[in-house]
């Protein structure tokens, strides 16, 4: 299976499926002589594990990475940073009823006919169990991006038809299990998706997310810009379904005199339609992004479906899944960006150790 690897220089390679032994991966292209903060990485793979709250999957992973190589005495060494994460909680029998039935909106289908073999536990491969590998890597790649002034942050900004209305706090995001960055309107998304869950059915959400201090200059022309690389990021990850940055799909309704970013004498603008990108290449304003999550394809209802030999059944849900996916996929997306900056960083030979 190609396609299991993702960045240039800094780069991460991941294996293993949500039933198996563990998953793991590699990182290339860490320099040597960097601290890094092992409980942090580790905290991060908390927010992301499964069981942490009464709104996400009661599977109970303890997420705990062990690292295999590449750090020394708490530093990097240079070399390739191996690790892996064990399974512990697979409930494999959970899904003997699919073992050879299609499950609508999943990878089954797609799976079987490009592999014609396939893990039906848990998804295989195509679960989001494997996402907690590009965790351990983001982790990583934001305390090197720290180490240069450069900070991430996502929150919850809408669950289902609930959008966020009140301020942005980022010290309330990890004080509620949605980690929105509003209290009140945290309150009545976990209501919905308590909701929902009750009757075995999952809603959609969206992710804001932010980075904040990034020089001007980071992007490679012409199919290499910033932020298609970001979107590749961002679409990479299970059950996104879009992708926005600036003013995103609300600029057809504006016109060019209103959505010009106008320059201040330092260089900076007065507005940030653009997101912090423009021509491909960061201008040093801050880059927004959103990114759209569809409701989780795992339902407790009986759904009409087809069988491997094209005959009709019925799949009833069963297993352990999250009702909304977003509350956990925050530090996913964090992730994502922090190694996607980080590697461009590194192409435009911009950070020194």
């Amino acid at each position: 299976m190609s396609g299991s690897s993702f960045g240039t220089i800094f780069k991460l390679s991941t294996f293993g499926e949500s039933h198996g032994v563990a998953i793991g991966g590699v990182i290339d292209g860490v320099p040597s002589n960097v601290e890094i903060d092992l409980d942090a990485v580790q905290f991060d793979l908390d927010r992301r594990k499964p069981g942490q709250s009464a709104i996400v999957t009661q599977r109970k992973e303890s997420d705990k990475v062990q690292f295999l190589s590449g750090i020394f005495e708490g530093k990097t060494t240079g070399t390739p940073i191996g690790f892996i994460i064990p399974n512990e909680d697979q409930k494999s029998k959970d899904y003997d009823h699919i073992k050879n039935v299609y499950r609508p909106s999943h990878a089954d289908f797609t799976y079987d006919q490009k592999y014609g073999h396939r893990d039906y536990r848990g998804g295989g491969r195509s679960s989001a169990r494997e996402t907690a590998c590009r965790v351990v890597a983001g982790a990583i790649a934001k305390q090197i991006l720290k180490l240069k002034g450069i900070e991430i942050f996502a929150y919850v900004d809408q669950v289902g038809a609930i959008k966020m209305q009140g301020e942005v706090s980022s010290e309330v995001i990890e004080q509620n299990a949605v980690r929105c960055a509003n209290m009140n309107d945290a309150k009545r998304m976990e209501d919905l998706i308590q909701l929902v869950r009750k009757a075995g059915d999952t809603v959609g959400g969206s992710i804001s997310c932010q980075i904040l201090h990034v020089p001007a200059g980071l992007g490679e022309p012409v199919f290499d810009k910033l932020h298609a690389e970001l979107g590749k990021a961002m679409l990479s990850i299970n059950a996104v379904k879009g992708f926005e940055y600036g003013s995103g799909f609300a600029c057809i309704e504006m016109n060019g005199s209103e959505h010009n970013d106008s320059f201040n004498e330092d260089g900076s603008t007065k507005s940030n339609f653009s997101g912090g990108i423009q021509g491909g290449i960061s201008n040093g304003m801050p880059i927004n992004m959103r990114i759209a999550f569809k409701p989780v394809a795992t339902i407790i209802q009986d759904q009409k479906s087809i069988d491997s030999e094209g005959n009709p059944v019925i799949v009833g849900g069963k297993g352990r899944h999250d009702a909304c996916v977003v509350p956990r996929a925050v530090p996913i997306v964090e992730a994502m960006a922090a190694i996607t900056i980080l590697d461009f960083m590194f192409r435009a030979n911009a950070v020194k150790f």
